[in-house]
């Protein structure tokens, strides 16, 4: 897939997140929407070019669009892994400049980076010239004390400078010291005007927004303010039939909306594949749970799938089960 493709998807996106955004979560998403651009997990460029953990490179073509995300701050380091990246089939790289986590601290990476921009764009300047593949920047707009407004520039004319052409900026700070990771999401208020100033800086630069954004609703007016693309974290994984079922004739203007229950239908040779390779279904289920979130039948799904899936043997006929727990009560509506 070509990288102006990835810029195109990039329209729309899911966060990546740790433990969540896996290659199984991910080819749910793609049964939700077709064009929407997902993510990986953080993948540490150390664990790939010394740990050799390749693996964490694995994913289903089906994913596609799908982009990388690398953690590291070492220059050489990174290129090697965007390297890897590449040669594993991914179009696009993308530098998290945005996670507060305490383990990701100690690495040098991750949102502390915000404090060193120059080092930023050594790390792009260097993934740039090892690959072909679209490198990509997600950062927050400035941590602990710093001053949004003169910080975010800087780091972004730095990006700019050093090749970087796509930035997803989450519109929050971060604070390394006394906010926890999930206090960084939710604590530091939200500067939405801010990143919209930054595409009036910088042009042609294509600007994704991200955080506090729970719906399409809120996605197309963002989009319809001026900024190129849209990224939805917690609420994509938690509700995402709701952002993804109808993302791509609303956002993207062209493709059929898609339904829960197509997806699940859809997912069952992969659970078969999966189990037959001696995988565990509540490592796929476990992504499923809020698939009919705030619909009826939504907590028989849930009870089903967490009560059931852990048990050994636990297959698809237990995904049926906990379908008929949604189509069941929709069939009686419709009969009513």
């Amino acid at each position: 897939m070509p990288t102006n493709a990835a810029t195109a998807a990039a329209k729309l996106s899911t966060a990546p997140m740790m433990d969540w955004t896996d290659r199984h979560c991910r080819f749910i998403h793609r049964q939700l929407s077709r064009q929407t651009l997902l993510y990986t997990e953080m993948v540490t460029a150390p664990a790939l070019v010394r740990g050799g953990a390749l693996h964490l490179l694995a994913h289903d073509p089906a994913e596609h669009p799908v982009a990388l995300q690398l953690g590291g701050s070492d220059p050489k380091e990174l290129a090697k892994a965007a390297r890897l990246g590449e040669a594993a089939g991914y179009p696009e790289i993308n530098l998290n400049c945005g996670c507060p986590s305490d383990r990701v601290q100690s690495g040098t990476f991750g949102a502390v980076l915000m404090r060193d921009p120059a080092l930023v764009a050594d790390c792009v300047a260097a993934m740039r010239a090892a690959v072909d593949a679209e490198i990509t920047v997600k950062c927050r707009i400035g941590v602990d004390d710093q001053n949004p407004n003169v910080v975010l520039p800087e780091f972004l004319a730095r990006i700019v400078a050093a090749g970087c052409e796509r930035v997803t900026i989450h519109a929050r700070k971060a604070w390394l010291k006394g906010l926890s990771p999930k206090e960084n999401r939710d604590v530091p208020p939200l500067d939405y005007p801010l990143v919209m100033q930054m595409k009036e800086y910088f042009p042609n630069l294509h600007i994704s927004i991200n955080g506090g954004i729970t719906s399409l609703d809120q996605a197309e007016q963002l989009l319809e303010a001026g900024l190129d693309g849209v990224m939805i974290g917690r609420a994509a994984y938690h509700q995402p039939a709701d952002i993804l079922c109808t993302a791509d004739r609303r956002i993207f203007g062209s493709g059929p909306d898609t339904s829960a229950e197509d997806a699940v239908r859809t997912m069952l040779p992969y659970i078969e594949a999966h189990l037959r390779a001696g995988g565990r279904l509540h490592q796929i289920t476990r992504h499923m749970l809020g698939l009919f979130a705030g619909r009826p039948g939504a907590r028989g799904w849930r009870r089903t799938l967490s009560e059931g899936a852990t048990k050994p043997g636990a297959g698809p006929e237990l995904v049926h089960a906990a379908l008929l727990q949604v189509t069941a009560l929709a069939s009686d509506a419709k009969a009513v």
